[in-house]
């Protein structure tokens, strides 16, 4: 998405009747930026970077390590323990996307009427404490409480951290900023395999079972990361301590010039409405709810999928490894890529394609070995995809309270997806999981469909607004007026 802006007219040279320039958000360029202290840009993102990203990236590791850990949990003897049946364990799954889904967009409007510096780390340390509970549950309605509150408290972290990066960075930056965040994802079902295989073999100290302690374990690493957190989680750039006054002001001015995130725009339940009344924030809710399914059914079941292929279930745990370690990669390398040709639909719809071919060898191919490989390509596909159709609407959206509430839109009608997903991989249906299986690969079609019907929605619109030519007077507004992603001089990226 870009911004498109009248020729500038210095005010002090400007001929007889004509205006200067308004100062509204436009595309950035150096020479329209004020940096009287020669601030180096490049110098000043890596410094952001190093800040900024290493803290949050870690806290969403996290959070995804104490959602999916309970796929580790189960093949060392998590319902057995419990007297769990298949689909009391499926139910469990179930009630954590409820209970995210419910919570979501009241969890970013707390965001926006607080600071990241206070929520973020609040959040963290109510589900490591909720994720260390689920070390000591001993029965069925533990498991089943936990896993919903486990929901509630997660619900907030991702939606908050993409709006929280979009007052920061401007919009052709953020695509990679938050395609590298969601990469902890992957990276937590790497180390979560390996910290499993670990954890396993405390099997019988202190008289808990080895998935106990992986609960216990790793629920208490995140309490102890969101006190520290309190420490290293930073505001937004007016308040944050780590930088300099002229760096303060330098950033103030990228921001201005770029987009809405300079504007003091006060909470209002009006502007949350806009995000309700926009298609286009619909689109890109459905565009992630087609990924969440093949996402979290992944996520949840590959330990077991993977035994079921004929390994034990060490094997298990350690073979989970190679998917996430590619989906990693490949989620960067396209992250990169979007953001150098701000574009975002072919990357998804390509790596989506690489998943419904993963998908069909996992449905058609009865041998272990290129079954294995399918959930390869399976996670190669779907991480990048996901990580690039989530940071669309951080690029698209205008308006700081319209934005805020389409992230939480975008994760609540995609968690949707997950809901359903977590009742699809039936005990009975190992060691094939044809219903599983195909459901997923018929959602990664549905997201092919659904992106390419948002890319030509986009399209549309830039193309109207073209015939415009950008110009707010066409429009009959004053040049100081922001109108958000429905401005004439609004452009969004495809």
């Amino acid at each position: 998405m870009e911004k498109i802006n009248k020729p500038h007219v210095d005010p002090e040279t400007a001929a007889p009747g004509e205006k200067p320039a308004a100062d509204t958000p436009s595309t950035f360029s150096d020479d329209r930026v004020e940096n009287p202290s020669g601030i180096k840009e490049k110098t000043l993102l890596r410094k952001l970077d190093r800040k900024l990203l290493p803290a949050v990236t870690l806290l969403y590791l996290l959070s995804f390590l104490d959602r999916s850990n309970v796929a580790n949990a189960r093949i060392e003897g998590l319902t057995t323990d419990l007297h769990m049946t298949g689909n009391q364990y499926l139910t469990g799954l179930t009630l954590y996307f409820i209970g995210y889904v419910l919570f979501e967009i009241p969890c970013n409007i707390i965001l926006k009427r607080t600071s990241p510096k206070l929520w973020l780390p609040t959040l963290t340390l109510a589900w490591g404490v909720i994720a260390t509970l689920m070390g000591v549950t001993q029965n069925l309605a533990g498991f089943f409480v936990v896993r919903f509150v486990l929901g509630m408290t997660e619900s907030g972290l991702f939606p908050g951290v993409v709006f929280y990066l979009s007052m920061w960075y401007q919009r052709n930056e953020r695509a990679y900023r938050v395609a590298l965040f969601f990469s902890a994802a992957s990276l937590a079902g790497a180390f979560g395999g390996i910290l499993a295989w670990g954890i396993a073999h405390m099997n019988g100290i202190g008289g808990l079972h080895g998935w106990r302690w992986i609960f216990i374990l790793e629920g208490i690493l995140t309490v102890l990361v969101s006190l520290a957190s309190y420490l290293f989680i930073a505001n937004y750039p007016n308040t944050a301590k780590f930088l300099s006054d002229d760096e303060r002001a330098y950033i103030h001015a990228r921001l201005k010039a770029d987009s809405d995130a300079t504007h003091d725009e006060a909470f209002t339940w009006a502007n949350v409405s806009k995000a309700f009344k926009d298609p286009k924030c619909w689109l890109y809710g459905l565009g992630f709810h087609t990924m969440s399914l093949p996402l979290y059914t992944l996520s949840l079941f590959l330990p077991t999928i993977i035994k079921e292929l004929g390994f034990t279930a060490a094997q298990a745990q350690l073979l989970t490894i190679p998917p996430y370690a590619c989906a990693t990669i490949l989620t960067i390398t396209l992250a990169i890529l979007s953001e150098r040709h701000r574009l975002h639909a072919p990357y998804i719809m390509g790596s989506s394609t690489l998943a419904i071919v993963g998908y069909i060898l996992l449905l058609a191919a009865p041998s272990p070995g290129v079954s294995y490989f399918g959930t390869i390509l399976a996670a190669t596909g779907i991480y990048p995809a996901t990580a690039i159709v989530l940071s669309w609407p951080a690029n698209n959206v205008s308006g700081q309270t319209k934005r805020a509430t389409s992230n939480a839109m975008q994760i609540s009608i995609g968690n949707l997806g997950a809901v359903l997903g977590t009742q699809l991989y039936r005990s009975q249906d190992g060691p094939r999981f044809f219903l599983g299986h195909g459901f997923a690969l018929g959602y990664l079609v549905a997201n092919v469909l659904a992106v390419g019907v948002l890319w030509a929605v986009l399209t549309k619109e830039n193309g109207v607004k073209e015939k415009g030519g950008g110009d707010v007077t066409v429009q009959g507004l004053d040049g100081d007026e922001w109108l958000g992603d429905e401005d004439p001089r609004w452009r969004f990226q495809t």
